[in-house]
């Protein structure tokens, strides 16, 4: 299951994932037009897919969308939670309504995606978040309340390690640096100066380092934030 999945690094993921040999569920807010193109994509491939409308900040719409999926597809496996809201703003020019919408899709809708998620996950399941470099360095300002979410992500992984270790599941963070996106596409030309392998990464690159998390090779690995980011923060 890919917790926002519609677009960008998420549709990668989903993408990536049903070629694997996972069916996959997808949950999008608002464009369900890109949510049915990706399930479209995954049928194509001779997978089976599933596109879920659910708000990452409404508690019962994420435990009502995992329901659905293992209705529809069967047992939880992989849970990726990959929904997230980017606002910028110095300190002084942050709106109270963006800090919120941060800190509650971010942060408290992570949480609860993963415990959503967890409460039918098999013994032995894999819950991979998508984080951002952003949580070791950001190199511009008006970037803090992005980054301090995506810090609290990292810490969050690290320490529900711990509860999630008896039962087998494994929970990592990928920290993706600047990479081709709606979101990321109004910086383009500022980011490709700062990264030194002149390049910004790929949907499916993303997909690629979670597709290693989600499989067999990576059940000695939990806890952990790997940062996929070009050199950025070198």
């Amino acid at each position: 299951m890919v917790f926002g999945g519609s677009r960008g690094i998420g549709a990668g993921i989903a993408q990536r994932l049903a070629r694997d040999g996972f069916d996959v569920a997808l949950t999008y807010v608002s464009r369900p037009d890109a949510a049915e193109a990706v399930v479209a994509a995954i049928e194509v491939a001779g997978g089976r897919g599933l596109a879920i409308p659910a708000d990452s900040a409404d508690p019962a719409a994420l435990r009502a969308a995992v329901e659905r999926a293992v209705d529809r597809l069967g047992p939880l496996d992989v849970a990726v939670v990959n929904a997230g809201v980017l606002r910028h703003g110095t300190v002084d020019r942050m709106p109270l309504e963006d800090l919120d919408l941060s800190l509650n899709v971010n942060v408290r809708g992570v949480f609860l995606a993963i415990q959503a998620a967890v409460a039918q996950m098999r013994d032995g399941g894999r819950v991979i978040t998508i984080g951002s470099n952003t949580a070791i360095r950001t190199g511009a300002p008006g970037t803090s309340v992005y980054a301090m979410t995506k810090a609290a992500v990292a810490s969050m992984a690290q320490n529900l390690a711990l509860d999630l270790a008896p039962r087998g599941i494994t929970i990592n963070n990928v920290q993706p640096g600047p990479v081709e996106t709606d979101m990321s596409a109004p910086f383009a030309d500022y980011l490709k100066d700062k990264l030194p392998m002149g390049r910004m990464g790929r949907p499916d690159e993303i997909g690629a380092l979670v597709s290693f998390l989600a499989g067999p090779e990576s059940g000695y690995m939990t806890g952990t934030s790997l940062t996929i980011d070009g050199g950025y923060i070198l």
